[in-house]
């Protein structure tokens, strides 16, 4: 069973009560709408990993065997949500799961999340702390700064963006524009909302 949308959103819910942690679901869930359309894949489901992730992060946040995200598939599993849901929420973090991104949605998963969080830490050193302030240009000035959002792991966003077969500004870019389309529910439409 795929969930939808409402049963993934009352899952991240009852596993996560950090709002920081519900907005990053949000963006990611919102990135992930982008390269459907892109990509021609199911927008909805899509979605979903985007928005379940992490679920369980927040209390089991020890990575690796008994805890993030090894723990979020065996609960997945129990509620019975498809394989290939698990495995594409597995792709996110390849270097715990061994699951290597293949096909379009595990590419993006992968490719999104960190990107995600860079782009959310380039909005929140702006005045105005709007992602409507936050450009391409900004986000890679940024970038370039390795102690700036120093957990950010650029090389699996430039590898994600390879694996997408898109230039990573216009990786940037459209992630970018995802994310301004729910600056409101990220906390993130300063003065320009």
């Amino acid at each position: 069973m795929w969930p939808t949308r409402e049963a993934a959103w009352t899952v991240l819910n009852e596993y996560t009560q950090n709002p920081n942690l519900i907005k990053h679901a949000l963006a990611v869930e919102a990135a992930m709408r982008a390269y459907a359309w892109r990509f021609n894949g199911d927008e909805e489901r899509w979605a979903v990993v985007g928005l379940i992730h992490d679920f369980e992060y927040e209390r089991y946040p020890d990575l690796g065997a008994g805890g993030h995200p090894f723990k979020g598939a065996e609960i997945m599993r129990a509620m019975g949500w498809d394989e290939a849901l698990i495995r594409a929420v597995a792709c996110h973090a390849p270097d715990l799961t061994g699951a290597e991104p293949q096909t379009p949605l595990e590419k993006a998963i992968y490719a999104v999340d960190e990107l995600t969080g860079l782009i959310t830490a380039v909005a929140l050193v702006r005045p105005s702390k709007s992602l409507h302030d936050v450009n391409v240009r900004s986000v890679k000035k940024k970038w370039k700064d390795r102690s700036f959002a120093a957990g950010a792991q650029r090389e699996d966003m430039e590898r994600g963006a390879a694996l997408l077969g898109v230039e990573l500004g216009e990786h940037i870019g459209v992630v970018l524009a995802a994310m301004q389309g729910v600056a409101g529910e990220l906390g993130l439409a300063g003065s320009a909302a």
